[in-house]
């Protein structure tokens, strides 16, 4: 056997050696996940607290679910990685969050509850946002159901005319004429810079927010779509062209699938962007929705409800940037492998 062939074998041998121990650790963090959710549970069930706070009860139930979620996700990991799906894989990879969130929980828990370290009423513990989702949970979803109303339809609305926009800019040089100063003067005005012209332009309070929406989401849309077609190799139109293709086709079936990854940071810049406008636009003018939820929390000095509608607030967000991730994945298969982000 040749030297180089021993050297590769050893190779291979350490690499198997490093996996195994990577899936060992996998299955390691899982299970003292499940430990610190128990010591968690038992905390809550034999530590008294200085005040009697509800759905204590509640909370010990919760952590022991997720002390049993940990332990079958250690001892789904026993299995080889060769038999284990997809979705268990997942589940592994996000054990070091379990564990850390066992913790955190934990320790928000005792500096609150049992120790009072942080004063009341500005910082609750666990059980007080549990008791917020309980007992004011119409309100709340009220809220969200609101608010995401509001955020799609300026969504929608800023993403196409920004993404129509940033087309026409990047395709034309004419257009680019006339709309390229106009978006350099608008575009990094903040969108809530325009909240009095708004509020007494538009017929309700509802529409002026659509339009804020829409134009925080434009701007980032507008600017991204038209590099990512401005930068389109020009020796794609040029073999489109020697095939027959006519402008409609060179617009549609080359610069516009070209551009699509810069489309899409844009659309991600843009969902952020109209996300804050949306929560402002809530707290100056709207009646309802998440915004107006907090706003309505602080007053009354309610901050169980402002700390659980901002939860709701960073779940919803979280859930939306999902969405359009797996939109992306789906629309941008074809560059499988070469998307780092």
């Amino acid at each position: 056997m040749s030297t180089q062939t021993q050297t590769l074998e050893l190779a291979g041998v350490a690499e198997e050696g490093k996996r195994d121990g990577r899936e060992h650790g996998k299955r390691l963090v899982a299970l003292v996940a499940a430990l610190g959710w128990l010591g968690g549970a038992a905390v809550t069930r034999w530590w008294p607290a200085l005040d009697d706070w509800p759905y204590t009860r509640e909370l010990a139930i919760l952590k022991l679910l997720l002390a049993a979620l940990s332990l079958a996700i250690g001892i789904a990991g026993w299995r080889t990685s060769n038999t284990r799906s997809a979705r268990v894989e997942a589940w592994l990879n996000g054990a070091p969050w379990l564990l850390a969130l066992s913790i955190g929980l934990t320790a928000w828990e005792v500096v609150t509850a049992q120790l009072e370290w942080l004063p009341r009423p500005f910082f609750a513990p666990p059980q007080a946002l549990i008791a917020v989702y309980a007992d004011d949970l119409p309100r709340l979803a009220a809220s969200v159901a609101h608010s995401f109303e509001l955020l799609a339809y300026g969504y929608v609305l800023g993403a196409l005319t920004g993404f129509v926009i940033g087309v026409s800019i990047g395709w034309s040089k004419a257009v680019g004429y006339w709309l390229h100063p106009v978006l350099r003067l608008i575009g990094p005005l903040p969108a809530t810079a325009w909240l009095p012209l708004a509020f007494f332009f538009f017929p309700s309070s509802f529409s002026a927010s659509v339009f804020l929406i829409a134009l925080a989401t434009a701007f980032p849309v507008a600017v991204l779509t038209w590099s990512g077609v401005a930068s389109v190799n020009s020796a794609f139109y040029d073999v489109a062209r020697t095939l027959g293709a006519k402008p409609s086709f060179l617009i549609l079936r080359v610069a516009i699938p070209a551009a699509l990854p810069l489309v899409f940071v844009g659309l991600f810049m843009g969902l952020g962007a109209s996300f804050a406008v949306l929560i402002v636009a809530e707290m100056m003018g709207v009646k309802a929705g998440l915004g107006w939820y907090l706003q309505w929390a602080q007053g009354w000095a309610a901050y169980p409800n402002m700390y659980a509608a901002l939860l709701v607030m960073a779940l919803m967000c979280s859930g939306l940037i999902t969405l359009l991730f797996r939109v992306r994945d789906r629309l941008l298969i074809w560059q499988k492998g070469m998307l780092k982000w």
